[in-house]
């Protein structure tokens, strides 16, 4: 079944087909990967037949992996997704890491996740932040309730509060935070034509576009973040690495953050941009 899959998913324009039939062929047994060889010489039933076809059918139009098992795993975490959620990618993990690391010099941070998506970000802050408190935001209703569904998947409710609104207009105008963290859209208008058709067709654009250049988000972002940063608190946005020498400019700009930095993912590409607020 695995080598079939892997070579019809192949034949489709999947990159990752051995991954793809793997995961999909667990998700249809209800088993963990690892069993797929361990047990590989275990019959399939007619319904795990009839599950498998019907997911290798869907991810043979491109539907992403994630929305056909209804979850993503990240930072060693398991996360509902659906569409009309934006997937978890590793590349964020590195916003999640230098997150962690400013905030291990702090007593009991308060760090506020904006875009949160899934809550993929402040989830896994808060589990490896046992003194840590956050908040927070997202725009899209049906997204609101996945992310709330994943606070509770992990137990953190009280520990993670979740609002609804526009990146900064839901908080209390007296709140404020030792760190800001942000995945906001960032691709630009005419990249979005040329990206693979899984997310392209796929996933919602509102968690991806953002104008011409890819910044509109991230100029709103970062002046707004200093009203609800404390002095020294560090606001940290992911984008594309092509943008970084960008996003630094407009820390500058907005004369209130210390020189920013550049931290890089596991591919040594620029992945977080990030700054002290000075005044």
């Amino acid at each position: 079944m695995l080598d079939w899959t892997i070579g019809h998913l192949k034949s489709r324009g999947c990159e990752s087909a051995r991954l793809d039939a793997e995961i999909l062929l667990a998700h249809a047994r209800g088993c963990q990967r690892i069993r797929l060889y361990t047990e590989y010489d275990a019959p399939l039933t007619l319904e795990e037949r009839a599950k498998m076809r019907e997911l290798v059918q869907r991810r043979a139009t491109l539907e992403p992996v994630a929305y056909l098992v209804g979850f993503r795993e990240f930072f060693g975490l398991d996360f509902e997704v659906q569409p009309g959620v934006f997937i978890p990618r590793p590349d964020t993990e590195t916003l999640v890491i230098t997150a962690l690391d400013i905030a291990s010099e702090i007593d009991a941070p308060r760090i506020l996740d904006i875009c949160t998506g899934s809550a993929c970000i402040p989830v896994a802050i808060a589990a490896n932040c046992p003194a840590s408190r956050l908040t927070a935001v997202e725009l899209d209703e049906q997204v609101f309730e996945v992310a709330r569904r994943n606070i509770q998947r992990h137990d953190l409710e009280s520990r993670i509060e979740l609002l609804q609104g526009d990146l900064f207009a839901p908080l209390a105008t007296d709140a404020n935070f030792e760190v800001i963290t942000g995945n906001p859209p960032y691709i630009t208008d005419t990249e979005m034509e040329s990206l693979p058709p899984d997310v392209r067709d796929h996933e919602p654009h509102l968690a991806l576009q953002a104008g011409s250049d890819g910044l509109d988000v991230v100029r709103r972002l970062i002046p707004e973040a200093n009203r609800f940063l404390v002095e020294g608190g560090a606001l940290l946005l992911e984008i594309a690495a092509e943008q970084a020498e960008a996003v630094v400019a407009l820390f500058a700009a907005a004369g209130t953050y210390e020189p920013a930095q550049i931290a890089h993912d596991l591919r040594g590409r620029s992945r977080v941009v990030w700054s002290r607020k000075t005044t």
